[in-house]
C-alpha cells in the first residue's frame, strides 16, 4: 500500500525536519546555531515571494525546495522565479516525491504569473541533470556566480 504523500508551505514547526534535510544537502557545511536558525526561518517565512516547500511521508518531512519569486519591469511586469536548496532524503530518492515538490514550487510560479523558473544546480551525483529535466527544465542558459563563503 503507497505511503500517504503531502506537499505544503513549510511553517516554523517543521524547522527541525528541514535542518535534517539540509544536513543531507551540504556535507559538512558552515555551523548554525539553533537560537539563529529559528530566526532566519522566521524571517524567511514571513518575506513575501519566498516559499519553502516540502514533501511528507507520512507526516514526516523528506523532501523539500525553496521558491523565490521575484517582481520585473521587463516581460510586460511578469515575475520569475528561481527555485533553490532542492533535497530529498536520501531514503525517499527515485520515489517521485522529490520531483511531486518540485513541481508543486514549479506550480505555484506559474500560478503567481512567473513566466520563467529558473534553477542552478552544482550537483555532482549522477542522475541530477536527469532529476531536472524529469521535474521540466530545460539547459537553455548559463548559470554564472559570484561567491563569498568563509572558510569553516
Amino acid at each position: 500500500m503507497p505511503m500517504p504523500v503531502e506537499v505544503r508551505p513549510l511553517q516554523q514547526r517543521d524547522l527541525a525536519g528541514l535542518l535534517a534535510l539540509y544536513a543531507q544537502l551540504i556535507e559538512g557545511d558552515l555551523p548554525l546555531s539553533p537560537a539563529l536558525a529559528e530566526t532566519r526561518f522566521g524571517e524567511i517565512l514571513k518575506r513575501e515571494g519566498l516559499t519553502v516547500f516540502g514533501g511528507f511521508v507520512d507526516g514526516v518531512l523528506a523532501s523539500t525546495c525553496v521558491l523565490i519569486v521575484v517582481p520585473n519591469l521587463t516581460r510586460g511586469g511578469m515575475s520569475y522565479a528561481f527555485i533553490e536548496n532542492v533535497v530529498t532524503d536520501g531514503a525517499h530518492r527515485r520515489t517521485g516525491l522529490g520531483r511531486q515538490t518540485v513541481k508543486t514550487a514549479i506550480n505555484a510560479a506559474f500560478g503567481a504569473g512567473c513566466y520563467t523558473v529558473r534553477l542552478q544546480t552544482g550537483g555532482t551525483r549522477p542522475g541530477t541533470l536527469d532529476f531536472y529535466r524529469s521535474c521540466g527544465f530545460d539547459l537553455t542558459k548559463h548559470g554564472l556566480e559570484v561567491r563569498r563563503i568563509p572558510p569553516r
